[in-house]
């Protein structure tokens, strides 16, 4: 078993902060605060930077060639002007697939996730899960972004291709997909 399959492997995670939010509430700065993350002033080389409008979805593939992941945390109403990531760079941008919102403000909204749960289902999906699980206890809440997710994020962790990720999502949630058929 090599390093990256090691379950208690971790991987880099910065943020790039954009101090939108009420501080006290901001989970990027909670990890931030207890050294789980690292605020950047750049997105750093080769990260995978997890974008909510990328068209490319994270899978296992992302993490042979990555160097940690970047989380952008701005507010929600101002994320389409704040992640502006140009088309040729070397910047890896995925989104996360389909997940619930574990936190108080978008509970069970689908895709509406606080920093630290896209970050927790991007790191769980690249079978980081000790890290992941970590993340999700620093918040009285994590624990129901693992439960609402957990059979969902563990057939994402075994999908090695886009193809398989988004046949997951249909599976678990068919009102996304119209068949224009």
């Amino acid at each position: 078993m090599n390093d990256r399959q090691n379950k208690n492997f971790q991987t880099r995670i910065s943020i790039l902060m954009h101090r939108q939010d009420d501080p006290n509430k901001c989970t990027a700065a909670k990890l931030i605060k207890f050294k789980m993350a690292s605020e950047v002033r750049k997105i750093p080389y080769n990260a995978v930077v997890l974008d909510p409008f990328s068209n490319i979805v994270l899978t296992q593939e992302d993490k042979q060639d990555m160097t940690g992941i970047c989380a952008i945390d701005c507010s929600w109403k101002l994320a389409s002007d704040m992640i502006k990531i140009p088309k040729k760079s070397n910047i890896n941008n995925r989104k996360l697939p389909a997940l619930l919102a574990g936190n108080p403000t978008n509970y069970a909204k689908l895709g509406m996730l606080s920093t630290s749960e896209a970050i927790s289902g991007a790191l769980y999906i690249l079978g980081y899960k000790k890290q992941a699980l970590d993340i999700m206890n620093k918040f009285k809440w994590g624990h129901t972004f693992i439960d609402l997710n957990y059979n969902i994020l563990e057939d994402y962790s075994n999908a090695t291709e886009q193809s398989q990720t988004k046949q997951i999502e249909k599976e678990y949630f068919p009102n996304l997909f119209t068949d224009t058929s």
